[in-house]
């Protein structure tokens, strides 16, 4: 197992994008931008540039960047069998939570189930929810109920206990991310324990970040009260404990919350302004942290969680500049809304 994975995420690591190649497909002539694309092993996005322009379908962009995730997940899997192959498939469950979150939506707006369907991500093999099903329940009610009896049971079960305290569609989402993301820190545990640094650093970065990216979110943007955004942030045991965010939510500003984080990481943030400087900092870090895990002799499922991190990082990238290449918008324009800071490649 560990020989075919360690192989494979190798090679696959040829695979991401270092910042000068990004660059130069910003100023890529259009009739060169799906081979470089396929040369950079995505063909679900190479065969999106159809017309005679040579220009992506927009509409479909986002769903060929998930299936191409879900391709290459799809091939690690191969060898994995116990926790660490529940771990990489629960990985995945995110996007459908994604398609959770667009069926309830869709109830609450009355929309046509052929239209939500068209909408909804496809998870191939990964599926495990009916969605024409879900598409033709009667209400919001409805669907919880069929929810609830299915796979994702235990997430939507929270879910479905917030929206009928406030009918407020912002605590649906909030409550089942958080019940996904602590479905993913169970089912990292046992990998926690046998893996070991390389794959808690990981999950640590993930987890920490989305609590403090959050808990800035909810308490400054959307004005909640310390309770409720210490309510809505996932438990964790890593770096950021529930103690300390318990304290960070009660605190009455964004640079009271970053006075008031470790030292570690008072020096990780220092200069960053706003909320997405804060993400864009934490997100950095932990992409050094999984390139170093990439080209370690951690164990294999560690390296290939680190390579999937860093994919979706390129692939964010990616559909960034494919997005301003559509509407049309000029380069300068197009590298500055990446925001990407460099990370060493080795």
């Amino acid at each position: 197992m560990s020989a075919y994975l360690d192989t494979r995420v190798s090679l696959y690591a040829g695979r991401l994008w270092r910042d000068e190649a990004l660059d130069a497909l910003v100023g890529a002539p259009d009739a060169v931008v799906a081979d470089t694309l396929m040369q950079r092993g995505l063909p679900q996005l190479a065969a999106g540039f159809v017309n005679p322009a040579g220009r992506q379908d927009a509409r479909s962009l986002e769903q060929r960047i998930i299936a191409q995730i879900l391709d290459e997940t799809r091939v690690m899997l191969r060898p994995l069998s116990g926790s660490a192959r529940s771990f990489l498939t629960f990985w995945t469950a995110r996007f459908e939570i994604s398609n959770v979150k667009t069926l309830l939506r869709s109830k609450m707006t009355d929309e046509r189930p052929a239209a939500v369907l068209a909408r909804l991500i496809p998870m191939g093999t990964f599926g495990r929810l009916d969605n024409q099903d879900l598409a033709h329940a009667e209400d919001v009610g409805e669907l919880l109920r069929r929810l609830e009896a299915g796979p994702y049971a235990g997430i939507v079960r929270h879910a479905r206990r917030a929206f009928e305290q406030s009918h407020d569609p912002f605590s649906l989402d909030a409550a089942l991310d958080r019940a996904y993301y602590e479905g993913l820190t169970v089912r990292a545990q046992p990998l926690e324990e046998t893996v070991g640094a390389p794959f808690r650093g990981l999950m640590a970065q993930l987890i920490d970040r989305i609590n403090l990216v959050w808990l800035l979110r909810y308490r400054f943007n959307y004005k909640l009260p310390p309770a409720q955004v210490y309510y809505l942030l996932v438990g964790s045991h890593y770096s950021l404990t529930g103690a300390q965010l318990q304290h960070l939510a009660a605190q009455d500003s964004l640079e009271a919350v970053l006075a008031a984080l470790p030292a570690s990481w008072q020096t990780r943030l220092h200069g960053a302004t706003g909320i997405p400087g804060v993400f864009a900092r934490m997100e950095q870090a932990a992409a050094e942290q999984a390139l170093r895990v990439l080209h370690s002799r951690a164990p294999a499922i560690a390296r290939a969680f680190a390579y999937l991190i860093l994919r979706e990082r390129d692939l964010r990238a990616v559909r960034a500049v494919l997005r301003g290449r559509h509407l049309g918008l000029v380069n300068a324009d197009i590298r500055q809304a990446l925001q990407r800071t460099p990370i060493e490649m080795v």
